[in-house]
């Protein structure tokens, strides 16, 4: 899809956006404002240091609501107030090594956080046709770590809370549409995404994020797992699947009522220390990093691959970007926003989304 296909699909529509106040939502709300979309968001906070912040994403939203997806009673009417006719659910606790520490709160969030979503959208009796696209991970999968990309059908699993409650998030996605939506107004589906990069995420332990900290403080990075391989991607290469996703679900609610990956080919994977190495080589200056042997911290699985076939041959999304293009892109925005103005932070997004689009094109 070009960007006047996402015009044509967004513009005046009300989009329930959860998650909005955070790194891929804040991207995500740019681009929406830009396609001439409604956003209602619905989000804790953000940090005191986040995109969403800088960029004052605020303004680019008709309502900001920012309270928890378990306050249900809150949440349901927000819902039948926006009457939305697409509802994007990015809303989660994401990091892996927190939810070893909060494994009730990450439980509660990511399964049951979702479950209270989907009960306000099948009790709000919405008229019109909407779209939801529930946002998961690549991390839902049962993982040998066999070196196999992941497809679809793979079995699900979760080593770590984080991973588990994103397993069991879609297995409640999936009863949801075959109970509730297998027919009428609403079509459901899922996005399992690789790890994202971008400039504007601030989330601890992740590696870019640390990367850009060590700068910062003139110190040297921490590399806990050089060896691990993951699919990275910058965060609008999937972003953009999503609304593909969300597009052509409501324009054709029983065909793509299903799970996707979206993540980088499995000849563009690169391990912990590659993507550091990369990204060192575009900031001239950093003091470096270093990869000691750390015992006793929390399992992490080594290897991760996806395979996103059905996503190319169904939507006809793939990724445009390299992971050298990404970490580029990643490193660069990071020093184009520094000490940015919301102005010049927004006008910033909206150029890389801009440039991003013209390649789709």
């Amino acid at each position: 899809m070009t960007l006047t296909d996402l015009q044509a699909a967004f513009r005046g529509q009300r989009v329930f956006l959860t998650g909005h106040t955070g790194f891929k939502g804040a991207w995500l709300t740019v681009l929406l404002e830009q396609l001439g979309a409604q956003v209602y968001g619905y989000s804790l906070p953000p940090a005191e240091r986040s995109l969403y912040r800088q960029l004052d994403a605020d303004s680019l939203c008709i309502q900001s609501d920012l309270a928890d997806l378990n306050h249900y009673d809150w949440l349901a009417a927000r819902i039948r107030e926006a009457r939305p006719h697409y509802v994007l659910h990015l809303a989660a606790q994401s990091l892996v090594r927190r939810s070893y520490r909060e494994p009730r709160y990450t439980f509660g969030t990511n399964t049951q956080g979702t479950v209270h979503l989907l009960d306000a959208v099948r009790e709000a009796a919405l008229a019109e046709a909407c779209a939801i696209v529930a946002i998961t991970t690549d991390k839902v999968y049962a993982n040998p770590e066999d070196g196999r990309p992941f497809t679809e059908d793979d079995p699900l699993g979760g080593h770590d809370p984080y991973s588990a409650s994103k397993a069991a998030a879609e297995i409640a996605i999936d009863s949801y549409r075959k109970s509730f939506f297998a027919d009428g107004p609403i079509a459901l589906a899922s996005a399992r995404a690789g790890n994202v990069i971008g400039a504007g995420d601030w989330a601890d332990d992740r590696i870019l994020p640390d990367f850009v900290r060590a700068a910062e403080l003139g110190q040297t990075l921490v590399v806990r797992n050089p060896a691990a391989v993951r699919p990275w991607q910058h965060a609008i290469e999937p972003l953009y699947g999503y609304l593909v996703l969300a597009a052509r679900l409501r324009h054709s609610p029983r065909t793509y009522a299903r799970a996707y990956n979206f993540g980088p080919l499995p000849t563009d994977e690169l391990s912990v220390r590659e993507v550091v190495e990369q990204a060192l080589a575009a900031w001239p200056g950093h003091p470096g990093y270093r990869a000691p042997a750390i015992s006793d911290q929390p399992h992490e699985a080594g290897l991760l691959r996806l395979d996103v076939t059905r996503a190319r041959s169904e939507l006809g999304w793939q990724p445009r970007l390299t992971a050298g293009e990404a970490i580029a892109l990643t490193v660069s925005g990071y020093q184009a926003l520094a000490g940015a103005s919301a102005t010049d932070a927004r006008a910033y997004v909206q150029r890389v989304w801009r440039e991003y689009l013209d390649r789709v094109a």
